[in-house]
């Protein structure tokens, strides 16, 4: 009832719906479902009805025209299969993306409806992200916080040590195995680089050990991030009849 609103008598009867209203405002969008495995049966019958119609009425009777809306579904199913075998698991297992397809796809049909697969444009197997894959996304997530630290005229930069490190630091308290950060994806990544970098650099910020115009360099130390202002390089001598001249 959430999604096209609470019939009449019901509370919460007047508010409209959270899939209806924005689409019938904006038509031309794009509607997330995460994890629609999780979904509620009756949900499945409200997309059936967009996939088959284009439209979906709203409990005021108000339609809500869908043929410009565009719809993606993410789902879990199967990627027990990848968390198992990853990172890197194609070329150590001799499995190529296009079986690991067909697993998954064979996990779908066990899992959704044949009405429901048959109304989905395409089906996107993605592969499971490798130390690279990591390694980029970690660049991006850090440059957000560059960008907020620059607003205090403070610089960050991290040693190839530290990089690594994020990449790789895995959670002891989450199955203890050492492939936890691949086999999960991007948000151990960062959820490490709050923990390591943003929560301990607000600390040594509150603290005033790092002014206005600092270049803080986050470097690892005995299995540890530490952070430290990093010094200007002095202008060096310069040599031949410059040098002569100042003798």
């Amino acid at each position: 009832s959430r999604l096209i609103g609470a019939p009449p008598g019901y509370v919460g009867y007047e508010e409209a719906g959270q899939l209806t209203e924005p689409v019938r405002r904006r038509p031309y969008t794009v509607v997330l479902l995460d994890e629609i495995e999780k979904a509620h049966p009756d949900v499945f019958n409200i997309l059936l009805q967009v996939m088959d119609e284009g439209r979906l009425t709203d409990n005021l009777g108000r339609p809500a025209n869908f043929k410009n809306a565009v719809i993606i579904m993410t789902s879990n199913v199967g990627t027990e299969d990848i968390i198992r075998r990853a990172p890197g698991f194609e070329a150590a297992k001799g499995i190529s993306h296009e079986e690991m397809r067909r697993n998954i796809l064979s996990k779908m049909e066990n899992t959704f409806r044949p009405e429901f697969l048959n109304r989905l444009d395409g089906i996107i197997v993605f592969h499971p992200l490798e130390k690279d894959d990591l390694a980029k996304i970690s660049e991006l997530l850090l440059e957000k916080l560059r960008q907020r630290l620059d607003k205090k005229e403070i610089k960050l930069e991290l040693s190839k040590e530290a990089r690594e490190f994020l990449v790789t630091k895995e959670y002891d308290a989450i199955k203890g195995t050492k492939d936890y950060t691949y086999a999960f994806g991007a948000r151990p990544l960062e959820r490490n680089i709050e923990r390591f970098i943003e929560d301990p650099l607000s600390s040594e910020l509150l603290k005033g050990k790092f002014k206005k115009g600092s270049t803080v360099l986050v470097d690892l130390e005995e299995h540890r991030l530490v952070f430290k202002e990093k010094r200007r390089s002095r202008p060096t001598a310069k040599s031949g009849r410059n040098a002569n001249l100042r003798e």
